[in-house]
């Protein structure tokens, strides 16, 4: 059988005093889902390990079955190649927001207003050559971004200048062992120069006279070189590919080998069409054994402190999949589950376990009708990520015995 493997981003929540202590997923409407958990088997995976909180690289590499304790090397790498960009080896990737600073160089929106447009003629004018070095800087979606540095003596060995928080500076780059002198000089003249550049681009002067948030800063954070990851395809012997509006998750697909089938227009967002990435999943496994579907929005939604907005986004899911997944359920191995837990009272990842459910005709049926963090107690399965593929192989009747 084909494997559909849908991941909503930051799906697990904790209870919210807006829904009368139900999580988002407990108080959304999602017939759907719960006749998949009819349907199938549910239960609970930790992304990596029990107490481990995870990044959505780390559990996405974790998930399509390369372990992140050997192979993750910083998520700028994903983010450089999911914008596009070609790397080679020894390049120095880090992930990168375009920001809003005030004139005293405060950090004020680390998001710049969520921007949309524009950044394209924003990024290519922040390509440029630093002593030795090439700067590479491509943007991705809304405010996402990736720079790269390519020449000698780059290293990894450097802080952020990313203060994670709005109303403070951003932080000077100081090596962190005598190899990052040399980058840290780097990406501190870089930061210095994009300042002047960004302010007088007509981007940023169109959004000052509109009351937008400027574009005005670059701020990055998790360098990273280029891992040399097996090819997916060969390690499983199927063939597969993605569905994914944002450049993290499609540059981890990339640097796997899955073939991109993200449709036009689609984005990361909680307004993106999910029945358009739904529908282009369908169509892509009449080419391919095995396809992964990224949805972010209830990761943004989880972010933003905003349980309702999370709720309607788990809906919204909901309802795409009546028209799209449920019609071949038949003969598909159907998993949904999040890569993490993006709890709206937390705002921010947590280790809480998320809930799963796996679907294909003729499997074992819990007796779990519904589809939440809660009743997810209740069902057959309790995995950690790195148990998934395995586990859907041998559901998709593609795994080899293990012994005589």
């Amino acid at each position: 059988m084909k494997i559909l493997l849908i991941i909503a981003d930051g799906l697990g929540d904790r209870p919210l005093k807006e829904f009368e202590g139900k999580t988002s997923l407990e108080a959304a409407r999602k017939p759907n889902l719960n006749t998949l958990a009819i349907e199938g088997m549910v239960g609970l995976i930790d992304p990596i390990q029990p107490g481990i909180i995870p990044g959505s690289d780390t559990s996405h590499l974790n998930y399509l079955g390369y372990d992140p304790f050997k192979y993750y090397t910083g998520r700028g790498p994903f983010e450089a190649m999911g914008t596009g960009l070609t790397l080679k080896g020894g390049d120095v990737a880090f992930r990168a927001n375009f920001a809003t600073v005030d004139s005293n160089g405060v950090v004020k929106d680390r998001r710049a207003g969520r921007i949309r447009e524009g950044t394209s003629d924003l990024a290519k004018h922040l390509n440029m050559k630093i002593e030795d070095v090439d700067v590479l800087f491509k943007e991705g979606t809304e405010h996402r971004a990736a720079l790269v540095l390519r020449g000698e003596g780059i290293t990894t060995d450097v802080s952020d200048n990313d203060p994670h928080a709005e109303d403070l500076k951003p932080r000077d780059i100081v090596p962190t062992s005598e190899r990052g002198a040399k980058t840290a000089r780097i990406l501190n003249e870089f930061y210095r120069r994009s300042l002047a550049i960004l302010r007088d681009e007509p981007v940023n002067k169109k959004r000052r006279a509109e009351g937008l948030n400027e574009a005005n800063a670059i701020l990055y954070r998790g360098g990273g070189q280029v891992p040399n990851l097996p090819n997916f395809n060969q390690k499983y012997n199927l063939t597969g590919g993605y569905i994914a509006g944002v450049a993290l998750v499609s540059g981890i697909c990339r640097l796997v080998g899955l073939k991109d089938f993200t449709p036009p227009g689609v984005t990361g967002s909680t307004d993106t069409n999910v029945k358009k990435k739904f529908s282009a999943a369908v169509s892509a496994m009449n080419e391919v054994d095995f396809v992964l579907v990224n949805l972010k929005g209830t990761d943004i939604a989880g972010h933003d402190g905003n349980g309702i907005a999370k709720k309607e986004f788990i809906e919204k899911i909901d309802e795409a999949m009546g028209d799209t997944i449920m019609k071949i359920r038949d003969d598909t191995v159907i998993c949904f589950t999040g890569d993490h837990s993006t709890p709206a009272s937390a705002k921010e990842h947590t280790s809480d376990p998320v809930p799963i459910l796996i679907r294909y005709p003729g499997c074992r049926r819990d007796g779990v009708g519904v589809f939440d963090e809660i009743k997810a107690v209740d069902g057959y399965l309790r995995l950690r990520g790195a148990d998934l593929m395995n586990v859907l192989l041998s559901s998709a009747n593609r795994a080899e015995k293990y012994g005589a």
